[in-house]
């Protein structure tokens, strides 16, 4: 045994109260036995009584005899011995859980529009803004998907490719602005043609698209429909997000700082047409709580399954109590055959 093992072994920790409360007991039940110990010292003194001599000190001057607290130091090794083996007995433990988990993964691509009409204000602050709050809080209950970024207005362009680094991604997300794409109009083919370009050599079984637009397709070179044909052959499906309320809108302040109202309209049938023909589904957000209603169903229709591996090391620390019982009990045996235990007896 070297030195560092000896002082392991005669530490005081191993008798500290933060100690003791920081285990885990394997036989939690034995810890009960303490409660014995009480019964076991009044046993032992009447047995004891039972058992008493005459000694070189007489009894009315034992109180008197200045060493006399020395008949009490035998018991007191038994009981510590007793309470140290009770611990041993209880198996006192700590135990590390490692979780691993991990999951096939699904690839999705969010799709979103950032044209002018998403500074409409009929959402809180506006359009754009308040779908990339809800994007955020869909990316953050995601696990192991891997997750990409296409904007789009009058040209669309591929903003983040398939990632699993979240924190980098919501970073791109909180950099969107009108001013990304110059070009105004609506680009929805194309948008939907980029992001399956991104997702075509993908090998996840299930492969998603979101797409959000407040606008008809009024720019870029692909028809929606044909863009959506080309996503259905590589396995996406679409899901379409309408958002927006038809009739007046707050759109900004006129020159005087008043609200400034526009007439909207939308018309469904070009995003609805994209959902029908990749099997996905189609949606009409009105507000903010009804578009985060609406991703948080996608959440719960794509959900991988999320596996895990748990490893538990466990370490015992009874032995250290076993030794000490072991030593306080030999040193109790001792003093019963010396004068501790017999001259002083009464």
């Amino acid at each position: 045994m070297n030195k560092n093992s000896l002082q392991g072994w005669f530490s005081s920790e191993w008798f500290s109260i933060n100690q003791l409360l920081n285990y885990e007991w394997y036989n939690e039940y034995i810890l009960y036995l303490f409660f014995g110990i009480p019964f076991f010292i009044i046993l032992n003194k009447v047995l004891s009584k039972k058992a008493t001599f005459e000694v070189s000190i007489p009894k009315k001057e034992l109180s008197n005899f200045k060493y006399s607290f020395l008949r009490f130091i035998p018991n007191l090794f038994f009981i510590i011995s007793l309470s140290l083996l009770i611990i041993s007995l209880a198996r006192p433990q700590k135990s590390n859980e490692k979780i691993e988990k991990w999951s096939e993964g699904i690839d999705i691509m969010l799709v979103i529009d950032i044209s002018e009409s998403m500074q409409i204000e009929d959402f809180t602050p506006n359009r754009l803004e308040s779908a990339k709050s809800v994007a955020k809080n869909f990316i953050d209950q995601r696990f192991q998907d891997r997750i990409g970024l296409v904007v789009f207005s009058g040209e669309s362009y591929s903003r983040c490719p398939l990632t699993s680094d979240y924190t980098l991604l919501k970073k791109y997300i909180d950099e969107i602005n009108f001013d990304l794409i110059s070009s105004r109009g609506t680009a929805i083919g194309s948008a939907i043609a980029i992001a399956t370009n991104r997702m075509r050599e993908s090998i996840s079984k299930t492969k998603i698209l979101i797409l959000l637009s407040d606008g008809d397709n009024t720019a870029g070179n692909i028809d929606p429909l044909t863009a959506s044909e080309i996503a259905k052959a590589y396995g996406i499906k679409i899901y379409s997000i309408a958002i927006g309320k038809n009739g007046k809108v707050p759109f900004g302040k006129d020159y005087f700082g008043r609200t400034r109202y526009v007439e909207n309209s939308l018309d469904e049938k070009n995003l609805r047409d994209i959902a029908t023909t990749t099997e996905g589904k189609f949606y009409r957000a009105s507000d903010n709580k009804s578009l985060q209603n609406i991703f948080t169903e996608i959440d719960t229709f794509e959900k991988s399954e999320i596996k895990e591996n748990r490893y538990k090391n466990t370490l015992d620390f009874y032995q250290y109590y076993l030794l000490w019982g072991i030593i306080f009990l030999l040193i109790f045996i001792l003093l019963k055959s010396t004068f501790v235990n017999n001259i002083l007896k009464d």
